[in-house]
């Protein structure tokens, strides 16, 4: 019998997941959480075999289901992890496999895959959704654009609409550097224009 814990922060969510669970024969819920703390101390304490972990737990929660999951997976006989989340950029899924996820589906999937991803990670065996192993793939094949952390001040201002002008006054720097810096950003992002850049940004997740 594999023993799963739910962490999610919607109660309605959770008991859909309960009411799911409880149709499968060789799946038994063993406990819920609210919030990524509890899903922790349950995964702690309860000894299950899964934890099935969203990623966001609302803006009153200090930490996120990564961080949930990275402490987790640090335990004694950790269990494994299954992401199941509204979230699909490259960023979120990505976060949670360096995190120690062994899945990551989304909620959209249908039930009879959920039940075999929470086997599968029950075995050891990775479960990701096939969109998410596509997307996984690309931006393992593509040129990895790391934005150094100035560089990333500079594109937040421009996704806020600030000029070059705003931003060297911002930032306390000339105009002549900020467009340098977006030059940078051009070139590891591979686009021509500020419109571009953001946008590119937010497909790749380094926006949110």
């Amino acid at each position: 019998m594999i023993r799963l814990l739910i962490a999610d922060d919607h109660p309605i969510v959770r008991a859909g997941l309960v009411a799911l669970f409880a149709l499968e024969e060789d799946i038994d819920v063993i406990a819920e959480a609210a919030t990524p703390d509890a899903a922790v101390s349950a995964a702690e304490h309860g000894n299950p075999d899964v934890v099935l972990m969203d990623l966001q737990f609302g803006a009153q929660a200090a930490t996120t289901g990564a961080d949930a999951t990275r402490r987790i997976r640090a335990l004694d006989a950790a269990p494994y992890v299954l992401i199941l989340t509204n979230y699909d950029s490259d960023a979120d899924i990505l976060g949670a496999v360096e995190a120690g996820a062994s899945g990551y589906l989304l909620k959209d999937a249908p039930p009879h895959e959920l039940a075999a991803a929470v086997r599968a990670a029950a075995a050891g065996e990775s479960a990701l959704a096939p969109v998410i192993a596509s997307r996984l793939l690309n931006r393992m094949r593509a040129p990895q654009a790391n934005l150094s952390s100035r560089e990333m001040q500079v594109l937040k201002l421009v996704e806020a609409g600030h000029s070059n002008t705003d931003i060297a006054t911002d930032l306390f720097v000339s105009e002549t550097t900020v467009k340098s810096h977006l030059a940078h950003i051009f070139t590891k992002l591979a686009v021509t224009s500020r419109t571009a850049a953001v946008s590119t940004a937010r497909q790749r997740g380094i926006l949110r």
